[in-house]
């Protein structure tokens, strides 16, 4: 009998309460991924359309569920996607995304479709192992990190890429960054900024531009949570193999729109610092006010689990 994991929390008096399976033939904190045919999805798309593989490598608190990769790692499942042309939702989490997904309905959704979630932040890390995950530091990987081994790879495997997001003209220039690294990268890119909404001349225009392109890869990367509202909104159309759909500022780094932070930063968990120092209008709730929201959540955990941190279980039946 499968099992759920229940994480309920409140918001405005009102209960949110988000399940997610896990294996009982194993450790109880372990999420599955054999679970997703059971997942509610809710909107325009339906992301249980695409083939899934059962994996045993999930993870689950604050009803989130993680897949933790290494980058080589993410670089085999992406190769995995396009040999077995299979058509993945890759994406991530972070402190921002983790408040931002207990805030919306809609970016719950999201993630419900997605078939990996990987880690992007030091934070989450360090709240796995809270959670007793034996989490290390190469489960946390960016997009800043991750771009250019995944265009490495792209060009030696002959793969097509399409990059959508960006300012106009920032994500021309990164691609031609690219190109001229890696002399046999196939990659087109289109701007972030267009009407999104469904059936609109633009994104019908956009749609039918990244299928008549057929990339192996799409990267979307128009800031959260509009990239995954895209995703989510289109993912029936999209004719891709591997979406990564929470690719942020990855080209701005790429084309030195964005500075990159100093990647020591990264592995010590003060990428944060860094980005706040050059952007901080911008950034500033999302690294000074948000991360107090996500801290009483884990003492409200803390309390109903007597003084420990534990993944609770709720028995089907």
């Amino acid at each position: 009998m499968s099992g759920l994991l229940a994480q309920p929390y409140y918001r405005r008096g009102r209960r949110i309460e988000i399940m997610h399976t896990y294996n009982p033939t194993s450790d109880p904190g372990e999420a599955s991924r054999g679970h997703e045919d059971k997942l509610q999805i809710n909107g325009n798309s339906d992301c249980r359309s695409s083939e899934r593989s059962p994996d045993t490598s999930g993870i689950s608190f604050f009803g989130l569920t993680l897949h933790p990769k290494s980058m080589n790692e993410l670089n085999d499942l992406t190769e995995r996607a396009i040999t077995e042309q299979r058509k993945w939702i890759i994406t991530n989490h972070n402190l921002h995304s983790v408040y931002l997904f207990l805030r919306s309905p809609k970016l719950r959704d999201f993630y419900a479709g997605a078939h990996w979630t990987f880690i992007d932040g030091m934070p989450l890390v360090v709240l796995g192992r809270l959670y007793g995950y034996p989490l290390k530091r190469n489960h946390r990987v960016t997009l800043a990190d991750w771009t250019h081994p995944l265009m490495e790879l792209a060009a030696s495997k002959g793969w097509r890429v399409f990059y959508l997001g960006s300012p106009k003209g920032v994500a021309e220039k990164g691609a031609a960054v690219l190109r001229g690294q890696y002399p046999t990268l196939q990659i087109e890119v289109s701007d972030g900024y267009f009407d999104a909404r469904q059936g609109s001349l633009e994104n019908e225009s956009l749609l039918q531009r990244i299928n008549a392109y057929k990339p192996d890869i799409l990267m979307v990367g128009m800031s959260m949570p509009r990239q995954e509202y895209w995703t989510h909104d289109n993912f029936a159309r999209i004719e891709a193999h591997v979406i990564l759909s929470s690719s942020g500022a990855a080209m701005d780094y790429v084309a030195g729109a964005v500075k990159t932070p100093p990647r020591w930063m990264g592995r010590v968990g003060l990428e944060w610092a860094s980005r706040l120092v050059n952007e901080p209008r911008r950034l500033f709730g999302r690294y000074l006010v948000e991360p107090w929201y996500i801290l009483a959540l884990l003492i409200m955990d803390y309390l109903r689990g007597g003084g420990k941190l534990k993944v609770t279980t709720q028995r089907e039946g």
